[in-house]
């Protein structure tokens, strides 16, 4: 065994109590999701035991506020502990992100009563919840959505269908965008929806090539009746509300992509430090080292854009474009380290004996999720040149 062995990445966090926090999750990968991530992947086994876990240690509501449930950490110190526990099993880490993209429109746009009512059992009541935007003849043209909410007294009733929901048929909520009005991005509403709500039912998971453990399916509303104090914001707002919650999760992404990259890098590195052939490491030859150091160059280099934009947000600045940057370069990143880690292995690792071909197969959906990379593309491309012309 090399002892060049791959060390924990060295984090620059803000506080003592963020240092202790990334320590706690490091203690809970390393005995509760790391040694049976493999096997339970491969299974298609959802671990709803771990988020309770993670709920149980204040880990599922850290960027939202302590009156409420929350661990009133910043983004800076939130992305970093998601980026632990991608490395470990991306079903864990973008649940998590993935659980709190689905808080964001009650924690930012609720009313007082509404935060006190719900927000606590959200953030560390043991909930888990789910984000239901895309159709499915609508995915990036979300503004298309067809899913409708019309008012009947005092309620809602919620007819439609939303797809490629993570956490489908699994969540305890779910924050649903409908339209209430006329088309376009003015006439859509958000909703919070109980996952027990009567008419509302989850049609089989999808069968996808990674992340076979994080259930994503389409979810039908077949009527479904909610009061009016379960809408969200006002009425037409909810693109806007969307969106904003799209920049935050975006960085969710962009840190499970890292966390994904580092994963892979750390196993080439352990393989190639440990593989001998003629005579000495693999390591030892130029070209393996090469693709070593241009694997850390694209992490750390990805790693530095996700927390300049999370510091942009902690600081209330506009971080709309550097999320789009982070979100591109960071998943993008992921899949080229990932495929290199494969090649570094050689045959091994287009083996299941070795993590590297299930963390090459995660990658891919990444540069998919909560905006393609073409749809960052025209993001950042539009705070540079303006709006296309039409």
């Amino acid at each position: 065994m090399s002892d060049r062995a791959p060390q924990p990445v060295e984090r620059r966090l803000p506080t003592e109590e963020s240092r202790q926090l990334v320590a706690l999750v490091r203690d809970i990968v390393s005995k509760e999701i790391a040694p049976r991530a493999a096997e339970e992947e491969d299974a298609g086994h959802f671990p709803r035991e771990v988020f309770t876990l993670l709920s149980e240690s204040g880990l599922l509501g850290l960027p939202y506020g302590s009156a409420h449930g929350g661990g009133d950490q910043p983004y800076e110190v939130y992305l970093q502990v998601l980026e632990e526990l991608a490395a470990a099993r991306l079903t864990v880490g973008l649940g998590v992100s993935v659980h709190s993209l689905a808080c964001h429109a009650l924690a930012g746009y609720g009313t007082e009563e509404q935060q006190a009512a719900h927000l606590p059992a959200m953030l560390s009541g043991g909930l888990l919840g789910a984000y239901c935007l895309s159709e499915p003849a609508s995915g990036s043209d979300a503004a298309s959505l067809r899913t409708k909410a019309v008012r009947d007294g005092e309620d809602w009733v919620i007819t439609g269908t939303k797809a490629w929901i993570t956490h489908g048929g699994v969540a305890d909520f779910y924050t649903v965008l409908a339209r209430t009005g006329v088309d376009g991005p003015r006439g859509i509403t958000a909703f919070l929806v109980p996952g027990d709500a009567e008419g509302l039912n989850a049609a089989l998971p999808e069968k996808k090539m990674g992340m076979k453990g994080s259930p994503t399916a389409q979810l039908n509303f077949d009527g479904v009746r909610v009061g009016d104090d379960r809408r969200i914001g006002e009425e037409g707002q909810g693109f806007a509300i969307a969106l904003s919650a799209l920049d935050s999760g975006r960085l969710g992404i962009a840190a499970c992509a890292i966390g994904v990259a580092q994963a892979a890098l750390d196993e080439a590195v352990r393989y190639a430090t440990d593989r001998r052939q003629f005579g000495r490491p693999i390591a030892d030859f130029q070209g393996l080292r090469f693709m070593l150091a241009d694997m850390a160059t694209q992490i750390e280099a990805g790693r530095a854009l996700y927390l300049e934009a999370a510091r942009l947000r902690d600081a209330g600045e506009t971080f709309s474009r550097q999320a789009a940057m982070a979100k591109l370069f960071c998943t993008d990143a992921a899949m080229r380290v990932t495929t290199d880690a494969v090649q570094v292995l050689g045959g091994y690792g287009y083996t299941l004996d070795f993590p590297v071909e299930r963390l090459m197969r995660e990658a891919k959906v990444l540069q998919i999720v909560e905006g393609t990379n073409q749809i960052q593309r025209m993001v950042i491309a539009r705070h540079l040149a303006g709006p296309e012309t039409r």
